[in-house]
């Protein structure tokens, strides 16, 4: 039996924007994954004592924005734990909820994947799940780095995937909403409406 392959886009979603939902369908398209998982994080390790919007609202955003296309799913299974949202755990998560019939591909920037010796637990992690790098102009994968931290874990679970350029990001929409600019063409038009209506980023 052919298993599920699925993609995994973690996030704090603090909102989610246009950026995000072209990266993931760019990724799902160039390797064929049969869905894609948007996890919002309850408490991201890398944001602990920042001020986040709560996680029930982030949730909903990633619900109204990736409601139109069929491949993507959110899910909240990050939102029932204690403590920092450790990527790991999540996988062990989704493992038990899923069984082994899916196969999994965490989709996260270069950026990102090139600072994984930062990662609680990674090389656990690594043997868990492939890791996509989502790359861009100007950013490249570290890949004789990556290589030399993690060797055979590295070739085989670390795969990268040229994504459009897309210059858009959450910290900045916050900003805007702020000083009551538009954010019309950087989230989609629910998320919008969801973030004026409830008032958040006043």
């Amino acid at each position: 039996m052919r298993k599920q392959c699925v993609g995994i886009m973690g996030g704090t979603f603090d909102p989610i924007h246009l950026g995000h939902l072209l990266t993931a369908e760019a990724v799902r398209d160039a390797l064929g994954l049969d869905e894609i998982l948007f996890v919002p994080a309850a408490v991201p390790p890398h944001k602990q004592g920042k001020d986040i919007v709560l996680p029930e609202h982030r949730l909903r955003m990633a619900v109204l924005a990736t409601a139109a296309n069929p491949h993507f799913r959110v899910s909240d299974i990050e939102l029932h734990r204690q403590g920092p949202s450790y990527t790991v755990d999540t996988m062990d998560a989704l493992k038990a909820q899923r069984g082994e019939q899916s196969e999994f591909y965490f989709i996260t920037g270069a950026d990102a994947i090139n600072e994984l010796a930062t990662w609680h637990d990674v090389r656990e992690l690594l043997q868990k799940c492939h890791f996509i790098a989502a790359t861009r102009q100007g950013t490249a994968l570290a890949r004789e780095e990556l290589y030399r931290q993690f060797g055979e874990l590295a070739r085989e679970h670390i795969h990268e995937v040229m994504t459009p350029e897309l210059e858009i990001s959450s910290t900045e929409i916050r900003q805007r909403v702020r000083k009551g600019a538009s954010i019309r063409y950087m989230v989609p038009d629910a998320v919008a409406d969801y973030i004026y209506k409830e008032g958040l980023y006043l």
